[in-house]
Order: structure tokens, then C-alpha cells, then sequence
């Protein structure tokens, strides 16, 4: 039995790792390559990024539990500590992501869309920009955290 909770502890958190390294290293680089506005792309990722997140937090939920039920066959040492305070970081920077990044440049692109002159598309423009940074610097942070949980759970 927990064979089978630690293999099912490590294929989620491969699972995990795989989708984020996925949608940053092959969809965001796919969408810069498709000749739309900044502002389309911004609201097609959205629509990614909201169907990639009911799979994700579904993963991402039962991660958590395998990776407790795994912890508790195991012994609750040291690396199960370690891999639940990572998974919780991991927790809020996905909530960040999807609460205040996702939604915040979204409205952003729409406004540019429908900007009523150039200097306040410009405006909107380079908030959009400075916002995508960051999200981008979460992202990767993001990236780093699944790697070390991934590591975590694969184990000595």
C-alpha cells in the first residue's frame, strides 16, 4: 500500500512540474509566435490559464493529499516537512497567479483593446507590460518551487 502512495505522490508532483514547464517553455513562446496584438494574447492566455487551472488545482490538491498520506507512511520526517512548507508556497504563489496577475492583466488588455486615444493605449500598454514581468518572475519562482517539491517527493 504505501508503494502505491508514494508512486501516486511522485507522478503528481511530475504531473505538476511537467504542466507548469509546459505552459511557460511551450505555450507563452507559441502565443508570442502567433501574429496577434499584445492585448489578444494576453486574453487568450487568460482563457489558458483559467482551463489549465481546473486541472492544475486538481492536481495540485491531490499532490497535497499524496504527499501527506506519503508523509504519514514515512514517518513525518524532515523532507515531508520541507515539501509541505514548499507546497504551500507553492499554494499561494498559484493563488497570486491566478487571483491578482491572471485577472489584473486581463482587465488591463481589455482596457487597451478599447482605449478611446493612442496615449492612453500607450499607458495601458506599459502597465500591461510591467504587470506581465512580474507575473513572469512568479511564474518562474513557481517553476523552481514544483522542481524542489517534485525532487522532495521523489525522495533519497
Amino acid at each position: 500500500m504505501g508503494w502505491v502512495v508514494h508512486a501516486m505522490h511522485v507522478v503528481l508532483a511530475g504531473v505538476w512540474l511537467g504542466g507548469v514547464a509546459f505552459t511557460t517553455a511551450v505555450v507563452s513562446p507559441a502565443l508570442k509566435a502567433i501574429k496577434w496584438t499584445e492585448p489578444e494574447r494576453v486574453l487568450v492566455r487568460s482563457q489558458i490559464g483559467r482551463q489549465y487551472a481546473k486541472v492544475g488545482g486538481i492536481n495540485l490538491g491531490l499532490l497535497a493529499l499524496f504527499a501527506l498520506l506519503d508523509g504519514l507512511l514515512a514517518g513525518l520526517g524532515a523532507t515531508f516537512y520541507a515539501e509541505y512548507l514548499l507546497l504551500c508556497v507553492l499554494f499561494g504563489l498559484v493563488a497570486a497567479h491566478g487571483a491578482y496577475f491572471g485577472r489584473r492583466l486581463n482587465v488591463l488588455a481589455r482596457a487597451e483593446r478599447s482605449a478611446a486615444n493612442e496615449a492612453e493605449a500607450r499607458a495601458l500598454a506599459g502597465r500591461r507590460r510591467d504587470l506581465q514581468r512580474i507575473s513572469l518572475r512568479v511564474s518562474l519562482v513557481g517553476l523552481l518551487v514544483g522542481l524542489a517539491v517534485a525532487l522532495l517527493a521523489v525522495g533519497p
